[in-house]
């Protein structure tokens, strides 16, 4: 082969690498749409024992959304997983720690609610790192669980997670709660379609990043969701 045909396939080679660096990041991303992606790469989407079923909400603490979901589970003896966002936690510390004080389990969402397919390496161990001191430092709880924004991950989240014990834990059934055509009957319906033993469920307990008035709906679907998977004979656990 001559020079000039080793220099024309260079660029070639190089351009396949770049391609192959660039599947390799984003391929996580995929588990949020493709279930079966997901235990490969050691993403979870169900409770650890199997059994019963988890209870989870992103987005929070929100200032109104949040105390009226903690009222229902109290009234209920429910515990729940909540997914903290740490710019959300800085606006409202005592909530956060409300939340971890009524016994709820507490994870990482972010610190700033943003798609990770746009964020590099270094923004990506940044955003963790800044989430998690703020947590800790509102709750007194060192998290154990991880779920990115809009589950969508990427290859260094996903391994600045393993590296710092974090489960990561996306889902098995949502209610579309942030929608703004959603309903409560519509939520619940949505969260409790083929749920069973080891489902874990995703609603959500803030509208700032969602349809504006969101959490209410959510607020209204609780109740029904609870109702639901009780008659199926299934109880609440942690995720």
């Amino acid at each position: 082969m001559s020079a000039t045909d080793d220099r024309s396939l260079a660029p070639r080679l190089t351009g396949g690498l770049a391609l192959a660096v660039a599947a390799g990041h984003a391929l996580p991303a995929l588990a949020g749409a493709w279930p079966a992606l997901r235990a490969p790469l050691g993403i979870e989407d169900r409770t650890a024992s199997g059994n019963g079923y988890a209870l989870t909400f992103d987005d929070g603490p929100h200032p109104r959304g949040t105390p009226a979901v903690l009222e229902i589970l109290a009234a209920a003896g429910v515990q729940a997983t909540f997914f903290l966002v740490g710019e959300q936690v800085e606006r409202d510390a005592a909530l956060a720690r409300e939340v971890a004080g009524a016994g709820h389990h507490v994870g990482v969402h972010c610190h700033r609610h943003r798609n990770l397919l746009r964020v590099g390496p270094a923004g990506v161990r940044e955003d963790l790192t800044r989430a998690e001191d703020v947590i800790v430092q509102a709750t007194g709880c060192a998290p154990a669980l991880y779920r990115p924004p809009y589950g969508i991950l990427n290859s260094w989240a996903l391994v600045l997670a393993r590296k710092r014990g974090w489960r990561t834990l996306l889902w098995s059934h949502w209610g579309r709660d942030w929608e703004a055509r959603a309903t409560a009957k519509s939520i619940a319906a949505r969260a409790t379609e083929g749920a069973g033993p080891g489902s874990v469920l995703l609603l959500h307990d803030a509208d700032d990043y969602s349809a504006p008035g969101s959490w209410r709906r959510t607020v209204g679907a609780l109740p029904l969701i609870l109702e639901a998977l009780g008659r199926r004979g299934l109880q609440p656990v942690a995720p």
